[in-house]
């Protein structure tokens, strides 16, 4: 129930399912039936053991429709899923991330300066998706006049009908033809073009890449644009609703910000902005005492795991000085472990840097609204007000 998400309803129901039946099967939902993994070390053993658990035909709980099926590598098996990560890995590689550092800063900076001081400012629309839209425009040298149309494609990717988002299914299908379309036009200019360092003109002389058809060329822009906006800037903005909810962080971290990078961490296990990854049972297996068999739909729920009392003490807490504070689920493990995991952090810990320079106090004053989503996790608003440093 896409309600039990808005309204964060779901954490007893993830606790029982951890204390009573931690490999449970749902007989009955608007998905289908489905195995539910809702505990770290179980959800650690599906997710590092591709050669049982298929990550085809889909990442989500949600059946694709035979009419809009949208391959990308991160639901593929290998060897295809390995040669078209190889392909776009290394813009969120080391020297690359060496050359965004100096760029994400001064935005940061820009955006933040922006900010008015006393008045009420909705941190997602102006600081979350601002920062990692102009981060993502730059990773596929996107027409900066129309980055925000990154945003509306991420969202209208993951959105249900009659979310808010987009009314039908048929209205989300069309534009995401519309960005297939527009992105179509880059490709073309990008492989005419000599090779550079963006992820369009990646793909299109990539070896694994340039001869995807239409879907699959969408359905890989939809994994990059997702992956690169949606769960950074659902970060970001529950760093703020974490230091709020937690007072005490939110002192302890001004008294000493040399800890931005562990409340980076933990901001991404307390958030967990993807909730779920889903996987099929390439044969029958029996796991946790359980009988899985060949065909069946297997759910790993993140943010379930990432509050396992067994490995993780006092989960429901926000502590930034937690022990083995990176041990978190929320990128993944195995082949599958996101790609773009030290961009991501790097983000937030700018971010948070750079606010520090500029701000006291940034207070949450009034109701975030959550996103209509059983795999995002995240916000559509969060209304704030900033005190001068």
């Amino acid at each position: 129930d896409p309600e039990l998400w808005r309204t964060e309803a779901f954490w007893p129901l993830f606790e029982r399912l951890r204390r009573e039946d931690p490999v449970h099967y749902c007989r009955k939902s608007r998905f289908g039936p489905y195995w539910s993994i809702t505990k770290y070390n179980d959800i650690m053993a599906v997710d590092t053991n591709h050669e049982v658990f298929s990550s085809e035909p889909a990442i989500t709980i949600a059946e694709p429709r035979e009419d809009f099926r949208l391959p990308m590598f991160i639901a593929m098996d290998p060897p295809k899923h390995d040669q078209q990560r190889k392909v776009v890995s290394p813009i969120v590689a080391g020297p690359n991330l060496e050359t965004l550092e100096p760029i994400i800063r001064e935005r940061a900076g820009i955006i933040l300066d922006s900010l008015p001081i006393g008045e009420t400012v909705d941190w997602v629309d102006k600081v979350s998706i601002e920062l990692t839209t102009m981060t993502l425009a730059t990773l596929f040298d996107f027409p900066w006049e129309d980055r925000r149309k990154l945003t509306r494609w991420s969202d209208v990717a993951t959105a249900s009908p009659k979310s808010g988002i987009v009314e039908s299914e048929e209205q989300r299908h069309a534009e995401l033809y519309e960005c297939g379309d527009y992105f179509q036009r880059l490709w073309n200019e990008r492989i005419n073009a000599p090779p550079k360092g963006d992820l369009i003109s990646m793909l299109a002389h990539g070896e694994a890449t340039r001869n995807m058809d239409r879907m699959e060329f969408l359905g890989n822009l939809i994994l990059l644009i997702v992956g690169g906006n949606d769960t950074t800037r659902n970060t970001i903005s529950g760093s703020v609703v974490a230091l709020n909810r937690f007072p005490e962080q939110f002192d302890k971290l001004r008294a000493n910000p040399a800890l931005i990078p562990n409340m980076v961490s933990e901001t991404i296990r307390w958030q967990t902005p993807l909730a779920h990854m889903r996987r099929r049972a390439k044969r029958d297996i029996e796991f946790g005492g359980q009988t899985i068999h060949e065909g069946d739909k297997v759910v790993m729920w993140y943010i379930s795991g990432n509050r396992d009392e067994d490995i993780i003490p006092n989960g429901d807490a926000f502590e930034i000085e937690r022990p083995n504070v990176r041990r978190h689920l929320s990128f993944g493990f195995g082949i599958h472990r996101c790609v773009g995991n030290r961009l991501a952090e790097l983000q937030l810990k700018i971010i948070w840097e750079e606010i520090f320079k500029r701000f006291s106090d940034i207070r949450v004053v009034g109701e975030p609204r959550r996103v209509l989503s059983t795999f995002v996790h995240g916000y559509e608003t969060l209304p704030v007000q900033l005190t001068a440093a």
